[in-house]
């Protein structure tokens, strides 16, 4: 029965994979000015997915809440506006370094707050100081055109302290930081825990993961003119076009 409760929590108002997507949309905050829509970075995880899941499964509702947790952290910019994190208590911890709160993690965006590193700065390829939180995924979305896709591969223990196993993977067909796409999938695997409270909102986020099993494969790519890459890395030219066509976002 406690499984069945979360998972109505969860799934209300929202889309397939994310709750709370369309819950409250008129009074949410949100980045571009409107809910993303996650038709193309769907497609690519339902043609990729290693795992599906069962409805209703441990598996299933961990893999949907993350998605849920990531898209708000992505689209809303308003803490107030966040439904799946517990802000009192919300803590973000990669790779054991020290964790930073809900209004530190929306400052500098998810792959910042991933990819930091303490790495000497002759050997730092991606320098998340240096980055904003637009420019981080400008850099991703230019890299993966048609979405970064994200599952869960297993679950190990449930609720309130639930730990996993995830996968991430994308298609590199667009320019990294200078270098040429390849088209190869790229994808790397890692461990999470996360720790949640009746309303499977989420107090404390550990993942552990190699950030280089994910750079190295984007340098595998011949390196470009300055004038190629500096056109390659600007932003997407305002053609009309939804902005939320393609996510990159889990």
């Amino acid at each position: 029965m406690e499984d069945l409760k979360i998972s109505e929590t969860i799934q209300k108002g929202g889309e397939k994979y994310r709750s709370f997507l369309h819950e409250e949309a008129k009074n949410t905050h949100w980045r571009h000015g409107a809910p993303p829509t996650y038709d193309a970075v769907n497609q690519l995880f339902e043609e990729g997915r290693t795992k599906v899941w069962e409805k209703g499964s441990l598996e299933e509702i961990v893999q949907n809440a993350i998605k849920s947790w990531e898209m708000e952290l992505s689209h809303k910019i308003r803490i107030k506006d966040f439904k799946t994190i517990n802000p009192d208590k919300f803590k973000l911890i990669v790779n054991g370094r020290e964790g930073l709160s809900a209004e530190e993690t929306l400052k500098v965006g998810s792959y910042n707050a991933l990819l930091k590193s303490t790495l000497p700065e002759e050997y730092k390829y991606y320098k998340a100081e240096e980055e904003t939180f637009e420019s981080s995924h400008d850099v991703f979305r230019s890299a993966f055109p048609r979405g970064f896709a994200w599952e869960v591969i297993s679950v190990h223990s449930g609720p309130p302290v639930i730990s996993y196993k995830f996968r991430h993977w994308g298609y590199f067909e667009g320019p990294f930081k200078g270098h040429k796409p390849t088209g190869e999938m790229v994808d790397f695997y890692g461990m999470g825990i996360l720790k949640v409270d009746e309303s499977l909102r989420a107090e404390d986020v550990e993942i552990y993961y190699d950030p280089a099993d994910l750079i190295s494969k984007l340098l595998k790519g011949e390196l470009i003119s300055q004038e190629e890459s500096a056109a390659a890395d600007a932003p997407p030219a305002n053609t009309g076009n939804c902005p939320f066509e393609k996510q990159i976002d889990v």
